[in-house]
């Protein structure tokens, strides 16, 4: 074992068993998390934004006068704005990768892809990295661990090469409804811990989930009481507080790529739209990658390229933009306030958080 990675260390200070004793409480009760504290998104929002060109490569030398920001459809002013360009004088060093390997909610036999295509990745330009890349495992047979970020792929392989990659305990998940809503909980634990834990450090965090995602189906059709509803609400508006002031950005890559279904593809978008209130919240909105496109992130779910999509990713993190602005106070707690950022050039797709609660 390496000297710089001083062996594999634990991600989260909880065990998975956590989950499964929420088995003996009401399948339809749904918990708020006690350690994330429900808005809280302030005045002054920070904004990581990635701009790309049709071949989705990123685009360089833009102007804080070729962004226009819009807040619920007003335009706002950009309070500051910095261009974040690898290998420049202004390349931000506080960017990292993180590459979490879901054995939640993969099969054994996915999981083995999803671990050789991130060897091809690391493997890249000799083991050069552009940016730090820490590997996590998720699982639930035992505490997740996760490599210590560095830039030298070949020392990260071997130390992957050392991890075990267990089988899913989770036996009721091919059990219908009860076995898929213990892996939706024990997914979205893990994503708050997760989040948790990267927040605490400073930087702009780039999360690259390898995985089909949790089900979402529970959350179709699925009529919560009142009280649940706030419940989830209460969850929506802490990931999209949470996430976009620790700056983590959220990628999703399905590693089954074009051969899943294609209904079941792009079955989250119907959950994209914010949640205004607690009304209009379902366990959909909770979904893998409905969190990831509002984080600003993408779902890539149209290849079996794993390793040039996990590259597609890692690009954001090399060239974008910082945009700082006030946001607008509610007329009540957790008021949703949609984003919008357009550019004065043709042809280019920004991507950027989508919108945030805003409290009175």
């Amino acid at each position: 074992m390496s000297k710089r990675c001083g062996g594999w260390i634990c991600l989260f200070c909880f065990s998975f068993l956590s989950g499964f004793a929420q088995q003996n409480r009401s399948r339809e009760q749904v918990e708020p998390p006690a350690s994330v504290q429900v808005g809280g998104s302030g005045h002054r929002i920070t904004l990581d934004v990635a701009v790309t060109d049709k071949s989705g490569k990123p685009v360089l030398g833009l102007k804080q006068n070729d962004f226009t920001l819009l807040d619920n459809k007003q335009p706002q002013k950009i309070v500051s704005f910095q261009a974040v360009a690898s290998g420049t004088a202004a390349a931000n060093p506080l960017v990292e990768v993180v590459l979490l390997v879901d054995e939640v909610n993969t099969p054994f036999v996915g999981v083995a892809m999803e671990r050789d295509a991130i060897v091809k990745f690391l493997g890249r330009n000799s083991g050069q990295l552009a940016l730090p890349v820490a590997v996590v495992l998720l699982s639930d047979s035992g505490t997740p661990v996760r490599t210590e970020p560095s830039r030298d792929g070949n020392a990260l392989i071997a130390d992957l090469n050392k991890a075990d990659f267990g089988l899913r305990t989770i036996r009721k998940s091919v059990q219908g409804f009860y076995g898929a809503d213990d892996q939706r909980r024990l997914s979205i634990d893990a994503l708050r811990q997760f989040a948790n834990y990267e927040g605490a450090k400073p930087g702009r965090k780039l999360v690259v989930w390898i995985s089909p995602g949790w089900p979402l189906f529970p959350g179709l059709g699925l009529e919560l009481s009142s009280e649940n509803q706030h419940a989830v609400f209460h969850d929506i508006v802490a990931f999209s507080d949470g996430l976009r002031r620790d700056r983590v950005t959220l990628y999703n890559i399905d590693p089954w790529g074009p051969t899943k279904d294609e209904l079941q593809r792009i079955s989250y978008e119907q959950f994209l739209k914010g949640a205004k209130n607690a009304g209009e919240a379902q366990l959909g909105s909770l979904g893998l990658q409905v969190l990831a496109v509002q984080s600003g992130g993408r779902v890539l779910n149209a290849s079996n390229d794993i390793a040039g999509e996990i590259a597609t990713c890692v690009m954001d993190g090399t060239s974008f933009y910082v945009l700082t602005f006030d946001g607008l106070p509610g007329d009540g707690p957790n008021e949703y306030h949609e984003l919008e950022i357009k550019i004065d050039k043709p042809k280019l797709t920004v991507r950027a958080q989508s919108g945030y609660y805003a409290q009175p």
